[in-house]
């Protein structure tokens, strides 16, 4: 049967294939390093767990509404409030199957054929394809890596038409790691208001900030900027629930109306117990979440001077998230190879360490190594990469 021309242009997620790639040498007998990983290598903290191990057995295993339960709604609302003094009310929420469900939901209500999304690169891989699925048309504004990945207020200007629907801003980034001031963002949304474009504000790694550094939302920004903007969360990396599936949208109520019109046939509604544990993790205890913070901290700080220190690589260094993203451009030529992608795919083959190439978030001199793994791990990983470079430029 010929496949849908929607399906037939999508392009594969890279972590996801690199990680399927390194199970398939892990279950052949090889000792694989994988450093792919979007999630956090922690558990779910152990209280979150137990609600939801008692929401089975109170009997909240049935259907919920489509936008997610009224309860956890508002312990959204209060998270917005506490953390970014946002009022939002439950019309103004929708919960989903994870952040990537917002997003891909938020998409398809937004978008007619034809429409455009402004995605500055480097990008999280699901964007474009998200779009794309949705009848958009995906416009690239590079963020340069002397300006730390980060696009101005003048390349969004240049980048909008009469066709510009909405542009991404995705602060801490998944696959840098970096952030965006409140000056920046400011200038970023002044341009939006003068043209009138939405504005799609992933911050699903808000709660992983390091270096004294400072996540900011831009809906904070102004009553006009909030009006203007959909924020896109959820629990996967702040309470290490990545299977758990619970994310969530907040802004405008019509919109938030349609994509839970669209949720009702879809997806039905998020899964209910996993929704009493999302519950249990925005009105329990922060203190794991903060745990998990530092960990982070300590491992990046670490690993990132042993980075730098390796012959090939340069590096960014990352102000949040839990990804290292630095250019190994350099470090595929020394080695006799073409470019980044046939070097990280010689490291998986023959040093047994699995990155991401960064031609995934359009940004092929780059690869994504994830920190969200041990430190012994992490620098068996390092050891490997640094005898694979020194041992191809002996030749």
């Amino acid at each position: 049967m010929k496949l849908a021309k929607r399906v037939a242009s999508l392009t594969p997620s890279s972590t996801l294939a690199i990680t399927a790639k390194a199970k398939e040498l892990k279950a052949a007998g090889h000792d694989v390093i994988g450093l792919g990983a979007g999630e956090p290598d922690f558990n779910t903290p152990q209280h979150i767990m137990e609600a939801a191990v008692k929401a089975m057995y109170d009997g909240h295993t049935k259907y919920t509404p489509s936008g997610g339960l009224a309860t956890l709604k508002q312990e959204i609302i209060k998270k917005f409030q506490q953390d970014q003094q946002l009022d939002y009310k439950p019309s103004e929420i929708i919960v989903c199957v994870g952040a990537k469900h917002a997003l891909y939901t938020l998409f398809q209500v937004i978008l007619d054929e034809g429409d455009e999304v402004i995605i500055p690169t480097p990008y999280w891989v699901s964007y474009p394809e998200q779009v794309k699925l949705a009848g958009g048309v995906p416009v690239y504004v590079e963020g340069l890596e002397e300006n730390e990945f980060k696009i101005t207020p003048e390349q969004l200007k240049q980048a909008i038409t009469n066709r510009t629907k909405a542009v991404i801003i995705n602060s801490p980034s998944n696959p840098t790691g970096v952030i965006y001031t409140k000056e920046e963002l400011r200038a970023l949304g002044e341009v939006c208001l003068a043209h009138d474009v939405l504005i799609v504000s992933d911050e699903i790694y808000e709660k992983l900030v390091y270096g004294g550094h400072e996540h900011v939302s831009i809906a904070q920004l102004s009553p006009e900027l909030k009006k203007q903007t959909i924020i896109i969360n959820g629990v996967s990396k702040s309470h290490s629930m990545t299977g758990w599936r619970i994310g969530y949208a907040a802004g405008d109520a019509d919109i938030i109306r349609a994509m839970t019109d669209l949720a009702s046939h879809s997806t039905s509604n998020p899964t209910s117990i996993a929704q009493y544990a999302a519950i249990a993790a925005y009105s329990g205890s922060q203190e794991p979440v903060e745990q998990m913070r530092q960990a982070f901290e300590e491992r990046l700080n670490i690993i990132y001077d042993r980075l730098i220190q390796i012959p090939g690589f340069s590096c960014v260094k990352p102000q949040g998230a839990f990804y290292l993203f630095p250019n190994a451009k350099q470090a595929a030529t020394m080695t006799g190879y073409e470019n980044v992608d046939a070097f990280v795919e010689a490291l998986l083959e023959e040093a047994k360490v699995a990155l991401v190439p960064g031609s995934g978030f359009g940004a092929p001199n780059n690869v994504r190594l994830s920190y969200a793994t041990s430190l012994e791990l992490l620098h068996q990983a390092l050891d490997r990469i640094e005898t694979f470079i020194s041992e191809k430029t002996r030749g």
